[in-house]
């Protein structure tokens, strides 16, 4: 079945903000990338800001849902685990150029208040998934576990740039995993 024309103009502003940043690309570039008139785009989103705001809430709602259904879907004592390794087929097929949401908070700190809380809320999410992740394998007497998995996995965000996916990942799995089995063996 054919995307709808809003699917259509949600998918291609997503990969132009991503791929050239939320100030670079213009209207013009949407529409033209989408192959719809101005008209349309803005009978479904009423301005720029708009469509940014939408942009981000599906990406980052396709990112919690693949969270959720590896944390739903993992062995007792392996939530934690699982959300790591969800993260990082994130990172893999989904965000090889960095985190858009750490592109948004950068590019509209002094802009849009709007859009930079909405970045930063979905930041907010990750790490209470992790913390219900350390919660759900008794691993929560360890203070300041899951903060610390979400500065390794936020690092991973940022140096795939840099080091390339599989570096990024391949470290980001021995830290996290050094993490993990430092707070199974202080289990009581």
């Amino acid at each position: 079945m054919p995307a709808s024309k809003r699917d259509q103009l949600l998918a291609t502003a997503e990969r132009l903000f991503y791929e050239q940043g939320f100030h670079a690309t213009g209207i013009d570039r949407i529409v033209a990338a989408a192959g719809v008139v101005r008209m349309t785009l803005y009978n479904h989103f009423t301005s720029k800001e708009v469509l940014i705001i939408a942009v981000l809430k599906a990406r980052h709602e396709r990112f919690i849902a693949s969270l959720d259904t590896a944390a739903a879907s993992a062995a007792p004592g392996q939530v934690t685990q699982a959300i790591v390794e969800a993260h990082g087929r994130w990172l893999e097929h989904c965000s090889q150029q960095g985190c858009i949401m750490v592109k948004a908070m950068s590019e509209f700190a002094e802009h849009s208040t709007g859009i930079y809380d909405l970045a930063m809320s979905a930041k907010t999410d990750f790490l209470a998934r992790l913390e219900a992740g350390v919660a759900r394998d008794g691993l929560d007497h360890h203070v300041g576990l899951a903060r610390r998995l979400f500065v390794v996995l936020e690092g991973s965000n940022t140096t795939v740039a840099l080091l390339g996916v599989q570096t990024a990942l391949s470290d980001t799995r021995e830290v996290t995993e050094a993490l993990l089995s430092a707070a199974r063996r202080r289990i009581p």
